[in-house]
């Protein structure tokens, strides 16, 4: 062989070796951190977290393949979310999903440097995790819950399945920020539907009971349990417990999450949860891709859902209204 072409040739196989080893080079591993208030056997939290997980797979992130994901569970323990909380930071994640206010607060106040997308925050702007819907500025955006209006609408739902109420609980946490915008609408509806409203706080879940048996003696007593008054999150009761008490006090309720009339709670109307698990991995692949929290503007709910327990409205000696029926997305039978 000729010098000349013994020398291109081990120029154009150096020129390829680079190539060749990018090409067998392993993805690079990317690292996600999961908060979540719920218990690790909770079967509605698993549903949500396997909706995630299937949202991040679907845009080609595969836990085990380019992403690790690490997941605490808070089990309704806020010392136990806290330690959670700076357990995560530590592992230095490119970015946390924390579920609900109960964790999107520890989070923050652990880092301002680590995005964080929230999901299930009924009022990210009130509880100081953004400056804005449209303009986070900070680590952290994602998806609210709703509007405080949707408090005259769980009202306007309570009379029309329950028209002989006349007296009505706005049952709430008061760590929850969302809480007085939705009293505020509830109040707003209530002279135009003949009820008198009131607030039921409490700062522990041990009161709830208490306080609900002392409102249940008056008859013509109705609830609206807000959304995080039930959520089994620190300072709340979890959806067992709140069902089974208004049951047991035979007190027509309306609440914000649909999983709560699947479980035998009379009505819910409220977004889907579920479908927030499914769009927030939208904002995980765009920030592991190199965009801001800063920059992605707070969603807010797309899709609602009004379910009603026919077996807890017989049990109550309550008649739903065809028309009630006719516009509900799920009838528990």
């Amino acid at each position: 062989m000729k010098r000349r072409e013994f020398i291109t040739l081990i120029g154009g196989a150096a020129a390829a070796w680079p190539l060749a080893a990018r090409a067998q080079q392993p993805e690079r591993m990317r690292r996600i951190g999961v908060l979540t208030p719920f218990a690790a056997d909770d079967p509605e939290g698993q549903a949500r977290l396997t909706a995630f997980m299937q949202g991040l797979q679907q845009l080609g992130w595969t836990d085990g393949r380019n992403l690790r994901i690490d997941i605490r569970w808070g089990a309704g323990d806020a010392e136990r979310i806290r330690r959670n909380a700076a357990e995560l930071v530590a592992l230095a994640p490119d970015v946390i999903l924390a579920v609900a206010s109960a964790t999107t607060g520890p989070l923050l106040r652990a880092t301002r440097a680590v995005p964080i997308v929230f999901v299930q925050v009924a009022e990210p702007v009130g509880a100081g995790f953004v400056d804005s819907l449209a303009q986070p500025g900070g680590n952290a955006t994602g998806f609210m819950l709703y509007e405080y209006g949707i408090g005259g609408k769980w009202l306007e739902l309570l009379k029309e399945i329950a028209p002989g109420v006349k007296r009505v609980g706005f049952l709430q946490s008061l760590g929850i920020a969302a809480g007085p915008g939705q009293f505020g609408a509830i109040q707003a509806s209530a002279p135009s539907l003949g009820v008198e409203v009131r607030p039921i706080n409490a700062r522990h879940a041990s009161e709830f009971e208490r306080i609900i048996t002392a409102f249940a003696r008056p008859a013509n007593g109705g609830l609206i349990v807000a959304g995080g008054a039930a959520s089994g999150a620190p300072g709340t009761l979890d959806r067992d417990s709140i069902i089974k008490l208004t049951a047991q006090h035979r007190l027509p309720a309306v609440y914000s999450d649909p999983v709560f009339a699947t479980e035998g709670g009379l009505l819910a109307y409220g977004p889907n949860r579920v479908d927030q698990f499914r769009r927030a991995p939208g904002y995980v692949d765009r920030i592991l891709k190199g965009e801001k929290p800063a920059d992605l503007p707070v969603q807010a709910p797309t899709k609602y859902r009004l379910a009603i327990n026919l077996k807890t409205a017989k049990a109550l000696g309550l008649d739903v209204p065809p028309t009630l029926l006719a516009r509900a997305d799920e009838v528990i039978e």
